[in-house]
């Protein structure tokens, strides 16, 4: 492999942190890649992507792959273009959101475990200090975490997410997506064709829409710890495809 290979960014989503990546950075590192996992602050769309971009900006040089898990994805898909070399996007268990859709749009009708008619009975509901009138953090319920967002992983690693949840802005949720970066940059995408937070045809529905390269995997919503492989695979054909771009021609 040429010596311009590619920084990986890695964009985790709600109810997680960086450490979501951790089945995946180390194998990454032993490649000899740059790995940056940054703070995702689930505070709203708007809001979260400036502040990728902004790290982007600040934090890498030179080519750059950005990945985005869930939520995330919606991330990546609204900072890829605005911070940065960003060359590849590879969205995992993801939001591919066109132009002014939101999430909870997204999800409306799609069968997914958090399209409830009581909110309430899947999320737990806390304000916190500054947020707008009737906005609220989400978490997602333990018995969420174990059936319908991480039900592959062993149940003391669903326990530990349950436990170590970073909450959501509500927000986030309702928030219209801005002009998307897979229009101009090429993507990725794996499945979890076992996900019932985002259900396997709402995920395939926006990927082939984005043009996106597809793997299913037969995992949940977090395939990225319980099936890293498929996430690692997609993120070295994003680097191929990126080095092949960068590197002299003779």
């Amino acid at each position: 492999m040429p010596d311009t290979k590619p920084t990986i960014v890695l964009v985790h989503g709600a109810w997680a942190d960086a450490a979501s990546w951790n089945a995946v950075i180390p194998q990454l590192q032993a490649e000899g890649f740059t790995v940056l996992a940054p703070p995702n602050e689930l505070r709203g769309l708007e809001g979260d992507a400036a502040y990728i971009a902004s790290f982007l900006a600040q934090r890498t040089s030179g080519p750059v792959v950005l990945v985005g898990h869930s939520y995330g994805g919606a991330v990546i898909t609204n900072a890829g273009a605005k911070g940065g070399d960003v060359r590849a996007l590879v969205y995992v268990d993801a939001f591919l959101p066109d132009e002014g859709e939101t999430i909870v749009g997204i999800l409306a009708g799609s069968g997914s475990a958090l399209d409830v008619a009581d909110p309430t009975t899947v999320l737990d509901f806390a304000a916190y200090p500054g947020a707008p009138e009737g906005v609220f953090d989400a978490f997602l319920k333990p018995e969420t975490v174990h059936t319908a967002f991480a039900q592959d992983l062993p149940e003391a690693d669903r326990w530990l997410i349950a436990a170590t949840q970073r909450p959501a802005s509500l927000i986030a949720n309702v928030t219209p997506s801005g002009e998307p970066a897979w229009k101009t940059i090429p993507s990725w995408a794996v499945l979890g064709t076992l996900d019932l937070t985002i259900p396997i045809d709402t995920q395939r529905r926006m990927a082939e829409r984005a043009g996106s390269t597809i793997t299913e995997v037969e995992g949940s919503h977090v395939s990225m710890v319980s099936q890293p492989q498929a996430t690692l695979d997609a993120i070295h054909a994003a680097v191929a495809a990126v080095t092949s771009e960068v590197a002299p021609v003779n």
